[in-house]
């Protein structure tokens, strides 16, 4: 069914899923309407965007239900959500549609039609998904977001990188500071500051920018082959972007669908190995199409309030980030059967 006028002009249908799903170009539209392309590059790519793109455009009622299914943990203080891929946390230039703004719609399918507006109480980067924390009050809010600043809440994510760190566990302490990249796309990006250098062979130490933050990631290999790797990182700091930036610079392991900080000197879709894009099923002309594959996985939230035991929020990560790692033979942790099944479900699709 079309809405308004012909089905390349950018109106919405709606999936067997029953969202919205607002039309894509007409090259992206057989998915939506059930047809199976029979490019298997041109399949993957709408796989891909199926995956990513069906909350991002939708109404904001739509948005609000999408989210209270898949509600992780609530109380009579807290709510905490799954985020999906894509939507920012808040408004901004060019933002049609965002976390914050769905929230008074969310409160009342929860409590009913007299219900107060939740509230935020941290971010995540509109392309990472996972566990979000919302608040009913503003007090539990400001009690929350405290917690986050004087870095009490333990954070784990997990990431699917496209090399493999050596060593497979470790520490990467390095300040990081922003900086404008010249040339002729100039932008800016998060960058290292390290402290010290190598100058004809010696190391010495180097002048720090004044706007340089302390950041401090641990991280873990989970699962691996000889091109790609599943990371656990906890992010000791929040710096922005801390996790992409140690991860593509300290360590040179970018993260998967990282078009950003996979290289420092301009923006362009990620460039990735011959034998990555065919696990992917994938062409590097395609590779724009990938998402960023960072998750977050796990918060543990020390008692607060009436709660005297400390909350362990878990969120199983998306379709899109399970099919990768099917794809690229790594595999999930052996406690996490849930993940496991839905991988299962995948390879079975």
């Amino acid at each position: 069914m079309w809405e308004n006028g012909e089905k390349g002009k950018g109106k919405r249908s709606v999936s067997s899923c029953g969202l919205c799903l607002w039309l894509l170009p007409a090259s992206l539209l057989s998915t939506a309407m059930g047809q199976v392309p029979t490019n298997p590059v041109q399949r993957r790519v709408q796989e891909l965007v199926r995956f990513t793109q069906q909350l991002q455009r939708v109404h904001p009622n739509v948005l609000a239900k999408a989210l209270s299914r898949g509600i992780v943990h609530q109380d009579k203080d807290l709510v905490v959500i799954n985020k999906p891929y894509g939507l920012p946390v808040h408004g901004g230039p060019g933002v049609q549609l965002c976390i914050s703004d769905v929230l008074p719609i969310l409160a009342k399918m929860l409590r009913g039609h007299k219900a107060e507006p939740l509230h935020l109480c941290h971010r995540l980067d509109k392309e990472t998904t996972g566990v979000m924390v919302l608040a009913w009050e503003k007090e539990m809010a400001h009690q929350v977001q405290e917690l986050f600043r004087t870095r009490q809440v333990v954070k784990k994510y997990w990431a699917i990188a496209v090399r493999v760190p050596v060593p497979s566990a470790g520490v990467v302490d390095i300040p990081i500071v922003e900086k404008e990249v010249q040339g002729p796309q100039q932008h800016y990006k998060m960058t290292l500051s390290p402290g010290y250098r190598m100058d004809n062979g010696k190391m010495v130490r180097a002048r720090t920018s004044r706007s340089a933050h302390v950041a401090v990631t641990q991280y873990q290999v989970l699962s691996s082959t000889l091109s790609s790797a599943l990371l656990e990182l906890q992010p000791i700091t929040g710096i922005k972007h801390q996790l992409r930036v140690h991860l593509s610079f300290g360590l040179d392991c970018p993260i998967l669908g990282d078009h950003k900080y996979s290289d420092w000197n301009k923006l362009a879709p990620q460039k990735l190995s011959v034998g990555t894009l065919k696990k992917l099923g994938l062409k590097q002309a395609k590779a724009r199409h990938i998402p960023l594959h960072l998750h977050a996985r796990q918060l543990v939230l020390p008692a607060l309030g009436s709660r005297k035991e400390e909350l362990n929020l878990v969120c199983k990560p998306p379709r899109y980030f399970l099919c990768s790692l099917r794809r690229l033979d790594l595999q999930m942790p052996s406690q996490d059967q849930s993940g496991d099944d839905e991988a299962g479900r995948l390879r079975a699709q």
